[in-house]
């Protein structure tokens, strides 16, 4: 068994760890403190952001609510609010959240539903870096999982692009769990960008469009998808011509936006699919949001390379060790 979960939690992890103390750095300033991008070493301790704290706050609310039944909105909402709340109050949330988390998780924290605390105008990157477990949890229908992925989006960030990046990382999780093919990864996202583009999920969304002010369900759902298909044509681009030496923020955006975040970070792996630490470390010495795009670059890694991807030089030493292991052991059966 390659152990998909806990792969790709780890490397998620391990992403964040070696991105996050680059963040904020363009590539000059990353190469001056790291050295060569392609010996980046992991920090000591390794530290992880919000990033991981957040994927981990998604995780076990999910086991919360599949352990209480058929995975459903109504199921899902409660335990996600309530893990959210813990994390914002949490003295470890630290590392520099986003001000969309920041602001949502402190109206849900007051009980606001949750259609009040969406921050509808965000598409920021903090809703689809922390949705890999809803692509690695066994057993959900497509339905579900796309549902899911969307509906953690919107607890903070209810932007319709936020929405779609999430569904699509959560399916390009899913797909490499599955072992589809890396080099036809991207026209399989494509082609279920474009089947689900007018598909607006009201069983878990609820009113959503209307309080965005939205003319239609399709019109609001189609905007979000419409802009990932434009990155994942920028991907394709940039995967025609690879070059491995070049930031890639520079060809899909540097990833502070929902759907830069996840062009990039599959641009990463892509570029290394066999090579899971360089593309960890291309991610991490690059001009953008290089914690977020490292961890998923991780996440798709591990998912498709399995748990022995990660050296354990590396993978004992994350922090969050036992609670990455222990969700990914839930998964990995």
């Amino acid at each position: 068994m390659k152990r998909a979960a806990t792969g790709s939690l780890v490397g998620l992890a391990l992403g964040d760890a070696l991105g996050f103390p680059t963040e904020f750095n363009d590539v000059p300033s990353v190469l001056a403190k790291c050295g060569p991008w392609r010996e980046m070493e992991l920090v000591t301790p390794a530290i992880v952001s919000d990033d991981t704290q957040m994927t981990l706050a998604l995780g076990e609310a999910l086991v919360t609510a599949m352990d209480r039944g058929l995975l459903v909105a109504s199921r899902l909402e409660r335990p996600l609010r309530e893990e959210f709340v813990v994390w914002y109050r949490s003295p470890e949330n630290n590392r520099a959240p986003g001000n969309t988390c920041m602001k949502a998780c402190y109206l849900l924290k007051t009980g606001k539903p949750w259609l009040d605390a969406s921050q509808l105008h965000s598409k920021g990157c903090g809703a689809n870096m922390r949705v890999a477990p809803i692509g690695l949890a066994p057993g959900l229908s497509a339905d579900q999982r796309a549902g899911a992925a969307q509906l953690q989006s919107a607890l903070t960030h209810g932007h319709p692009t936020a929405l779609a990046a999430s569904d699509l990382t959560a399916h390009a999780v899913r797909l490499l769990v599955d072992g589809v093919d890396p080099a036809g990864l991207v026209g399989r996202l494509r082609s279920y960008a474009i089947e689900n583009r007018e598909r607006y999920h009201e069983a878990w969304l609820g009113g959503l469009w209307r309080r965005a002010g939205a003319v239609s369900r399709r019109a609001f759902i189609a905007e979000g998808w419409d802009e990932c298909l434009g990155v994942l044509e920028r991907l394709q681009d940039a995967l025609r011509a690879p070059s491995p030496e070049t930031d890639p923020c520079l060809a899909t955006g540097a990833g502070w936006v929902a759907e830069e975040a996840l062009a990039t970070g599959l641009l990463c792996f892509l570029l290394f699919p066999h090579e899971p630490l360089l593309a960890l470390r291309r991610a991490a010495c690059s001009s953008g949001d290089s914690d977020s795009i490292a961890c998923l670059t991780g996440a798709f890694a591990g998912a498709y390379l399995g748990a022995d991807a990660w050296p354990a030089a590396w993978a004992d030493r994350i922090e969050y060790r036992e609670r990455l292991l222990a969700l990914g052991a839930r998964w990995d059966g």
